[in-house]
């Protein structure tokens, strides 16, 4: 094992939550794919509209990130949902892309027109992009890390 210069500053190192319960419900969180680009793409843009910085994101391939599927009865080995908690109340499919956008928002609020589509409909739509994902946007090697002024938004 390397030791690290002496001049090296010291890395903080948060304990990373394996578990649901220590999830704060009152602040906004997203649960998505971390090696699909469109499901990072997606977290991207939340990161750029969330001027208040009230979102946070965490894997499904983490610790927390399956023991949230696993708390919403969600499957841990295929994440073709993203999970969003807001307000304390989970999200699925297209609702959980409505309820980000909602909380984010006019003129974002808009997607809430999305509900005016019969949920089978909503669903259908949803399975054909989430199913075909990685066909269609590509998939990566590993989870991206975000750069330094944005790591405190993301757990696990």
């Amino acid at each position: 094992m390397t030791d690290l210069p002496e001049s090296s500053p010291p890395v903080p190192v948060r304990p990373v939550p394996s578990d649901a319960s220590h999830v704060d419900a009152g602040q906004p969180l997203i649960v998505f794919d971390g090696v699909c680009v469109f499901c990072s793409g997606f977290v991207r843009m939340v990161l750029k509209l969330d001027r208040k910085a009230r979102f946070r994101f965490t894997a499904a391939q983490s610790p927390l990130g399956e023991a949230l599927f696993r708390r919403y009865g969600l499957p841990t080995d295929d994440y073709e949902t993203n999970l969003a908690l807001v307000g304390g109340v989970p999200f699925t499919r297209l609702d959980s892309f409505v309820a980000v956008m909602s909380a984010l928002g006019w003129p974002w609020r808009a997607a809430r027109l999305l509900l005016l589509l019969p949920r089978p409909l909503r669903d259908w739509l949803y399975d054909r992009v989430a199913k075909n994902r990685y066909a269609l946007f590509g998939r990566k090697d590993s989870c991206d890390i975000p750069p330094a002024e944005l790591r405190g938004r993301f757990i696990g």
